[in-house]
């Protein structure tokens, strides 16, 4: 690998940190091409040719997987954890939701808290899922 690709890879890698930091604060292409250091039309073109999908995207897939894991752990309302992640309202945070997941905020929460329960009631054996597989299974595909 080149010194040029990999110095680019690294700039690209400071501004995806930089998102996954930072998810629920108000990020646009002007600021995380400031982090990565390059212009604002380049460092789109290339963060989707690194990582196969556009800045924005990534942000929002973010947010969608903490806004999941908030909807399994706690009894917040839907409402409260748009906000929480970084969305403005909850029409696009829930559109958004159903885009990425499949299902609404509120289904995936109802399927998780069954899902808890059936776990449960099938006893240790089944609750010893390793987590790296719990979350790969219920990660979203982008």
């Amino acid at each position: 690998m080149s010194r040029a690709v990999e110095e680019t890879n690294r700039r690209m890698l400071r501004a995806r940190d930089a998102m996954d930091r930072a998810y629920a604060r108000p990020l646009d292409v002007p600021a995380l091409a400031r982090i990565a250091h390059v212009s604002e039309a380049h460092f789109s073109r290339t963060f989707r040719a690194t990582f196969g999908e556009s800045p924005h995207r990534y942000l929002q897939r973010r947010r969608v997987e903490r806004a999941m894991s908030l909807l399994r752990e706690t009894d917040l309302r839907v409402t409260d954890i748009c906000f929480q992640v970084g969305f403005g309202s909850p029409g696009t945070f829930s559109r958004t939701f159903r885009a990425i997941v499949g299902r609404s905020p509120r289904t995936y929460r109802a399927e998780a808290e069954a899902e808890a329960g059936a776990q449960a009631k099938a006893g240790p054996a089944a609750a010893n899922v390793p987590t790296c597989f719990t979350m790969a299974w219920t990660r979203p595909s982008a």
